[in-house]
């Protein structure tokens, strides 16, 4: 990250859903992660989740982010460490799935996954976000042989919420 800093670039990336099988995920504490905050918010950790603006230039109003399950971002990195062991030049490569998702398609995706219909609010736009993020993973794809396996909203909200009921359970068990 230091070179980010260093030499005035920036970088933004939306890594969600956890292990398939719940080895590991996100456990931060009051993360700010649309699909960890959907998530906790309806299993009842949180009292509400907010939406931040509905006036940006997108078809329902709110930001719109390419969510790239962390296993498909592991086996890019993977993929990127075979491309240079072989040989491969340094490249700068975009990981993404190509297309997004507005918050309240992620939220609407959340409650049906979960069952559940927790509170929405709707607060004002946070200073800096752009309307829309959405990778161009085609040099990715060609360079690399990288083949997402969880190019599924569904499946990253299923695997995100596991992991939250494992967390859940963990919890229970330390007491």
């Amino acid at each position: 990250m230091w070179c980010l800093t260093r030499l005035g670039t920036r970088s933004v990336i939306n890594v969600a859903g956890v292990h398939p099988k719940c080895r590991t995920g996100q456990s931060t504490k009051n993360a700010t992660q649309l699909i960890k905050v959907a998530v906790e918010a309806a299993l009842g950790r949180r009292s509400k989740l907010d939406i931040y603006g509905t006036d940006y230039p997108t078809p329902d109003g709110t930001c719109i982010r390419d969510y790239i399950h962390v296993s498909d971002l592991v086996r890019a990195h993977s993929d990127a460490l075979r491309y240079l062991r072989a040989g491969g030049a340094s490249v700068t490569l975009n990981c993404g799935y190509g297309h997004g998702f507005s918050v309240r398609q992620v939220v609407e995706m959340v409650k049906r996954v979960c069952g559940v219909d927790f509170k929405v609010e709707i607060v004002p736009r946070r200073p800096g976000d752009p309307a829309q993020i959405v990778a161009a993973c085609d040099r990715a794809r060609a360079m690399l042989g990288w083949t997402p396996q969880y190019d599924d909203l569904a499946t990253i909200i299923a695997h995100a919420l596991a992991w939250e009921q494992t967390l859940r359970r963990r919890v229970r068990m330390d007491r």
